[in-house]
């Protein structure tokens, strides 16, 4: 089932579980959804986030350094799914912890916890066979990246086995602000559209009203990561759900006509 998504474009937000603590991620993620967020991210924080540039690095470390594991990644998501049951909620992860828990587990407890989907960033759509099963058998959402070099025959693949939304990345390279979306992101779009009939979010770079609403001209939903977690930097713990909040609020987008 494709992830809905209740404006246009729809916002996508990525948040860095555990940083500054489980119980304002918690709370960072009620704000973003009650702002205007469609759906939330939670980031698993990991030791070596090499797709990631230094603003989500930093936050991934302070995470680790406070013993963020990825079942504790799977509480937090349990607490959001109960207090906003109809948020859009994706376990966004690299595969080294999944593989240490195990991939038949990681997918039963994502699915007892709530979780619509999970992004695992270097999980290949050529190698996902066991990853896909596991994800069938509960019922997720299996969602990958597509590149701007990535061949037709590749993004054709990604676009049969993804469920929920595809992710397309707007640039080659790591996650981090930008002064602009690069051109390629509508033109990977564009090649996307061939394969899949599912929601397509773009991410990499996007980071205030102005790239959300040029994306929103050719891309379903616009994934907001480094700004988010650079805001949630600068700000206390007490302050941060506000001023997310806040942030989210100030995007710009309009609800879809008929959208609950």
């Amino acid at each position: 089932m494709p992830i809905a998504f209740r404006q246009k474009p729809g916002i996508v937000a990525y948040l860095t579980a555990g940083d500054p603590d489980l119980a304002t991620t918690r709370d960072i993620a009620l704000a973003a959804i009650d702002n205007g967020a469609d759906v939330i991210e939670l980031g698993v924080p990991f030791s070596d986030p090499l797709a990631d540039g230094p603003v989500i690095q930093r936050a991934s470390e302070r995470a680790v350094a406070r013993g963020v594991r990825l079942t504790d990644v799977l509480g937090i998501a349990q607490e959001i799914r109960a207090a906003r049951p109809s948020a859009g909620l994706v376990l966004f992860s690299y595969l080294n912890p999944v593989v240490r828990l195990g991939m038949k587990r990681l997918c039963e407890e994502a699915a007892a916890a709530g979780v619509d989907g999970v992004l695992l960033t270097d999980m290949i759509v050529e190698e996902g066979g066991e990853y896909l099963e596991a994800m069938r058998a509960n019922q997720l959402a299996p969602i990958f990246l597509a590149a701007p070099t990535s061949p037709d025959r590749r993004l054709k693949a990604i676009g049969e086995a993804s469920k929920g939304f595809v992710y397309a990345i707007s640039r080659v390279g790591i996650t981090g602000t930008q002064t602009q979306i690069a051109g390629d992101a509508a033109e990977l779009v564009a090649r996307l559209r061939q394969f899949t009939t599912l929601p397509i979010a773009v991410g990499f770079g996007i980071s205030n009203a102005e790239h959300v609403a040029a994306v929103g001209k050719f891309a379903d939903a616009a994934v907001i990561g480094s700004a988010l977690v650079s805001l949630i930097e600068k700000s206390s713990a007490g302050e941060a759900p506000a001023a997310v909040g806040r942030f989210i609020a100030g995007l710009g987008v309009r609800k879809l006509v008929g959208a609950g």
